[in-house]
């Protein structure tokens, strides 16, 4: 393990973001001499590195062999590309880590970058962890579910899939060939009759004895040697019964056999490729065009394809392919488990390195390869088909969202093509359940891990008061983007990142610009659209301007006679209201934003919602815990007949002591008083 004992040196301007805010009058050392001071107390060891700017922000993550050969490159400025220059012109200081051996400095290399997303590394967008199949065995009857997370309850995990669909379409078929019951725990404990699912031959009713657990438990093996590969031999065995059954006239034993076998065929042909001779394979291809990179990869478990995924990782047009692969796949197994063999579309630098560091993780032997011939480069060759075409329209749909953002800017009169577009709406029935929601548009279409949901939280507001939720949502947002400016320091002009580099100019530049990330959206939008007219808008002025924000665009969007989609009216501040072409692309792409906007405040309001419904009395009881809860309602079948149970009925339930039983009872009735 890495000692994780930071080694910085501490020269004088190795000075940390409280000083730096303390002295903000004074300009912070940054650059080549920066970076030199530390020289004197570097180890030669391995290690691990970061660059941070003025702001203490980390710009960059590295590892080295060798931490003083590789921190002494930095000061050499010939030669080097300008993405480099232009990360060493922005060092104000830097940290180190220091471990035993390369490979571990690998490993906390992208466990670094995944944490502080530098924007000088190649950095992985993933926000979401791989679905698996949970036959889960605490219980006598196994359960099947899909599961996401930590590996924590006992059981059977088979995985990872590409896509939470693909883990549902595979549990509902495996429902059909084995029957297994995918109810919760307590549904199961409560069931005194077989449920829909058993009428529909998809549960063999475990639950009220329609089956013995003995033969449940058949099942459930015949279930795991499926998934685990033995594909062929369950459906030879259920061929074979099959067979018997109807040789004894057993012909209702026989169709239920052939059902089984449909649903076994259904299985295997969901899966797009099942190629012969890879058991447990992770399939990596990268295709670049455009300046951007898309990484495709697809998941092979015990002989079946259980799907793909198209990842866009955010890196610096001048970095080559081979690059991005090779830092994309060492972040990648940062939080996931490692299969035994990975094939890659290109050879990577850290061949070798990465294969050691993948294998200390996973404890075992874990192979790299990158196929030239047979079924393993067919593979590799239908990955990177399918990345090429995953790219291809990727950049089509960026290219019209640009082109729409531009006449859109132009309609509004922006100065500029509007980066971020921000949209809000509030959505309550009657005033409860009241929220608010922001979604977020760029140049890659809707940017949906930038959405928020605003709870209303004001007692103050008379229920269904629209302008005062609208006041309240938009206040929480620019407050806190005026505090976070409030405390960041000012922005080098990205002109000066270059008077301290020799023998660059205005090449230079517009390299520098070509290397901006367009798909990076910053925190303050260009334009705000409010769902309503005139009043709205109102609102939205006043809030920016009580918190000193002049420089945002604000427009309302009103619905136009009848609610008609189509005759929407614009409000702006210093022009009339205004209606745009019928069939203009911008009042399309217009009511797109404001349609998304509206139905992420609905679901998030129907969600809040059906939460409140769902929600039990019970769950407010101190020392009613999920045990206890449910033998209560089992027991007297509502939450309801709870509250009007005496002491004595209370008491009669396993595991209500007398205290207990006091408890309960004092808490409904106090209640009514």
């Amino acid at each position: 393990m890495p000692n994780t004992e930071d080694k910085t040196g501490a020269p004088p301007a190795n000075i940390g973001p409280e000083e730096r805010r303390e002295t903000a009058g004074a300009p912070v050392p940054t650059g080549a001499d920066v970076i030199a001071s530390y020289l004197k107390t570097l180890t030669t060891g391995p290690g691990v590195y970061r660059m941070l700017d003025a702001g203490g922000e980390v710009v960059y993550v590295g590892k080295a062999r060798n931490l003083k050969a590789r921190v002494q490159n930095y000061t050499r400025l010939a030669g080097l590309p300008n993405r480099t220059l232009r990360m060493i012109q922005a060092t104000a200081s830097m940290e180190f880590v220091t471990v035993r051996t390369e490979a571990e400095a690998l490993l906390l290399e992208a466990n670094l970058i995944k944490r502080f997303r530098p924007r000088f590394n190649v950095t992985l967008r993933d926000d979401k962890s791989f679905p698996y199949i949970l036959i889960r065995r605490d219980q006598g009857a196994p359960q099947i579910l899909k599961h996401r997370g930590a590996r924590t309850i006992k059981g059977e995990y088979f995985g990872p899939f590409a896509s939470a669909g693909a883990v549902n379409r595979t549990i509902n078929m495996l429902e059909r060939a084995f029957l297994l019951r995918s109810c919760s725990d307590s549904v199961y404990e409560s069931r005194t009759r077989p449920c829909l699912l058993y009428q529909i031959k998809r549960c063999s009713a475990p639950c009220t004895g329609e089956i013995s657990l003995e033969d449940y438990g058949a099942l459930v093996e015949e279930a795991l040697r499926f998934l685990k590969g033995e594909s062929q031999s369950v459906r030879e065995m259920y061929q074979r019964l099959m067979e018997e059954a109807a040789e004894k006239l057993e012909f209702e034993r026989a169709a239920k056999l052939r059902n089984r076998l449909w649903a076994l065929a259904h299985v295997t042909a969901e899966q797009a490729i099942n190629p012969e001779g890879v058991e447990e394979a992770d399939v990596f291809a990268a295709f670049q065009e455009g300046g951007q990179t898309c990484i495709q990869v697809f998941f092979f478990r015990v002989g079946q394809n259980w799907g793909n995924r198209a990842y866009y990782p955010k890196a610096d047009r001048s970095l080559p392919v081979e690059e991005v692969l090779d830092s994309f796949v060492a972040q990648f197994y940062d939080d996931k488990p490692v299969p035994r063999l990975i094939l890659l579309s290109h050879e990577i630098a850290n061949h070798a390195l990465l294969a050691e560091a993948l294998s200390i993780k996973a404890d075992r032997r874990v192979e790299i390869r990158v196929p030239q011939r047979g079924v393993k480069s067919g593979l590799v060759e239908h990955a990177l088909s399918n990345a090429r075409e995953a790219l291809g329209r990727k950049l089509a749909e960026g290219s019209s969202q640009r082109t729409l953002l531009a006449a859109l800017g132009e309609r509004f009169g922006l100065p500029r093509p509007p980066r971020r577009v921000e949209v809000f709406d509030n959505s309550h029935i009657m005033g409860t359940n009241a929220v608010g929601g922001m979604i977020v548009a760029g140049p890659e279409g809707f940017a949906k891990g930038a959405y928020r949901k605003f709870n209303i939280r004001s007692d103050a507001l008379v229920p269904g008061d629209d302008y005062g939720m609208m006041r309240e949502v938009l206040e929480r947002r620019f407050r806190r983007l005026a505090e976070n400016e409030a405390e960041a320091p000012a922005e080098t002009p990205a002109e000066a990142l270059w008077e301290h580099v020799p023998g660059q100019g205005e090449a230079a530049e517009e390299e520098a610009e070509a290397a901006s990330f367009p798909d990076t959206l910053p925190d303050r939008p260009d334009l705000v659209l409010v769902d309503g007219g005139l009043g709205q808008l109102t609102v939205a002025l006043e809030v920016l301007a009580g918190l000193g924000i002049s420089d945002i665009k604000v427009a309302g969007v009103a619905k136009g006679p009848d609610r008609d989609a189509g005759r929407e009216h614009f409000h702006i501040p210093g022009r009339a209201p205004f209606m745009l072409e019928p069939r203009d692309p911008v009042l399309y792409f217009v009511q797109r934003l404001r349609d998304e906007a509206h139905r992420f405040a609905i679901g998030t309001h129907r969600a809040k919602r059906a939460k409140s419904l769902g929600a039990n009395p019970l769950d407010e009881i101190a020392g009613i815990g999920p045990t206890r809860k449910r033998a209560l309602l089992k027991h007297f079948g509502s939450a309801k007949a709870v509250s009007r149970a005496g002491v004595d009925d209370l008491q009669a339930v396993d595991g209500i002591s007398a205290e207990m039983a006091k408890k309960i009872y004092d808490f409904f009735h106090e209640r009514r008083v």
